[in-house]
């Protein structure tokens, strides 16, 4: 069950407000107070990748939550029953979008910890920028109290979740080693075999982690108590992190790419995550080119390779590669895990995100006290690619649809497929997109009251409705 929510007043943060609150990233949360008089109905939608992060989303919405609220709860309530591929030693990016303003992207991509001096590293670690991501997204549109979008992930992980398919599924590609290391067998399988499905996965360590941030604030991880057990139990584990780079794990705000989403005459527009995260200009290339040929996704899987290609190689700026039709055809090679997640609330109101650990289960060693996995470097395996993207109709300012991807070299084509079959067919996900990429949908063609939401019908995720 999901704690109360209270709604407050909605926050409009300007720039030099959002980089203050940056600096220390929250202070403790409001109280917790009684349950809200009323709930309400359930509009909007959510999809997630595993079944109790839906059923949380959903009700923070119904509690009166907006889209960024239900996107926090989500991503840290993941953070718990997927920490394969989310975790607060990970990283992201989001799109948001409150009806009558424009969509803005919430980067905070993986970042290399800075080596200590002669520290040993045999697994290199990402700075943890997943809650700052997570505090900066709610600190631009957030509405209920922040402290208290962390309880739901908080009591998972003390009274323990059934272990979803999409868990054991990776854990079942990385048992031996990840079983290895003795707090991730405590954890994972501590029978000595992994849990499987249905199973009960409890982490106190993980649920007093989150239970301190949501009373103390999320700058506790990045210059607190918790930021020092960080820089002591990493060094541990052979991630070592220091504490002045801690403190300079970055989150941000940024105009993500935008292109026309309709034939001519129409107004409305589409919007992808902007490099760093550049799963997002790989949708973009793959919009473009289905808008032109719809049924040639195979085309589109190229195009989208080969922008994304160009612009890790340096060849260009992200419009420049858009505009390019000739783009030698170039691959991406093997690429880490990632997951996706949407949110829409009743007013219009969306998120995207999509969240790696760099590989499944980050660097594979779970801090002790902390309980989570560090996300492994970027300097040690490629970057995924980080791809969500949305439509909106500015005329009538008003979301259209929000779509996100995962799956290697998919992830990109995945996002910017479906988006542009749920806009032409006026359905969520009217065909699977290409593997090896999967895709999360939600189309509201008529308004928040009347969404339709997707998730891959290869993976394990729900979508709210249906």
């Amino acid at each position: 069950m999901v704690p109360s929510l209270r709604p407050r007043r909605a926050r409009r943060l300007g720039a030099g407000l959002l980089a203050l609150l940056l600096a220390g990233c929250g202070g403790p949360s409001a109280p917790l107070g009684a349950p809200a008089a009323t709930t309400g109905p359930f509009r909007g939608a959510v999809v997630a990748p595993e079944p109790e992060a839906a059923l949380v989303g959903r009700q923070v919405l119904a509690a009166g939550g907006d889209a960024a609220d239900a996107a926090v709860a989500m991503g840290f309530t993941l953070a718990v029953t997927l920490p394969s591929r989310v975790g607060l030693g990970g990283s992201g990016a989001c799109l948001s979008f409150i009806p009558g303003g424009m969509p803005r992207a919430v980067l905070f991509p993986p970042q290399a910890a800075p080596m200590p001096p002669a520290a040993p590293a045999d697994r290199p670690a990402a700075l943890p920028s997943f809650a700052r991501g997570m505090y900066l997204l709610h600190a631009a549109a957030g509405h209920l109290p922040f402290g208290t979008l962390l309880r739901p992930a908080a009591d998972a992980a003390r009274r323990g979740v059934p272990v979803s398919r999409a868990l054991a599924a990776d854990l079942a590609v990385v048992a031996t080693p990840l079983l290895a290391d003795p707090a991730a067998r405590a954890i994972f399988g501590p029978a000595g075999v992994p849990l499987a499905a249905g199973q009960t996965l409890r982490n106190p360590a993980l649920s007093a982690t989150l239970e301190r941030l949501s009373r103390v604030g999320v700058g506790d991880l990045y210059q607190g108590l918790l930021a020092q057990r960080l820089v002591h139990e990493s060094a541990a584990v052979g991630g070592p992190m220091t504490a002045s780079g801690l403190r300079a794990t970055k989150a941000w705000l940024a105009a993500p790419i935008v292109l026309p989403a309709g034939g001519s005459g129409n107004t409305a527009r589409a919007a992808f995550l902007p490099p760093p995260a550049d799963g997002g200009l790989a949708a973009a290339a793959a919009f473009q080119a289905l808008r032109a040929a719809p049924a040639d996704l195979a085309a589109a899987q190229a195009r989208a390779l080969a922008v994304a290609a160009a612009w890790r190689a340096g060849q260009g700026a992200p419009a420049t590669l858009l505009a390019e039709s000739n783009l030698p055809a170039a691959g991406l090679g093997p690429l880490p895990a990632s997951t996706s997640f949407l949110a829409v609330d009743r007013k219009g109101g969306a998120v995207a995100c999509a969240t790696t650990l760099g590989n499944l289960f980050g660097t594979g060693r779970v801090l002790p006290e902390l309980g989570f996995l560090p996300g492994a470097s970027p300097a040690r395996t490629p970057p995924p690619l980080l791809a969500a993207a949305m439509a909106w109709d500015p005329g009538r300012k008003r979301l259209l649809a929000a779509a996100a991807g995962s799956g290697q070299d998919g992830a990109g084509m995945a996002a910017g497929a479906a988006l542009a079959d749920a806009l032409a067919a006026g359905v969520p996900m009217p065909r699977p997109v290409p593997a090896p990429g999967r895709a999360q949908v939600i189309l509201c063609p008529h308004g928040a009251d009347h969404c339709m939401a997707a998730h891959d019908p290869r993976g394990f995720g729900l979508a709210l409705p249906r």
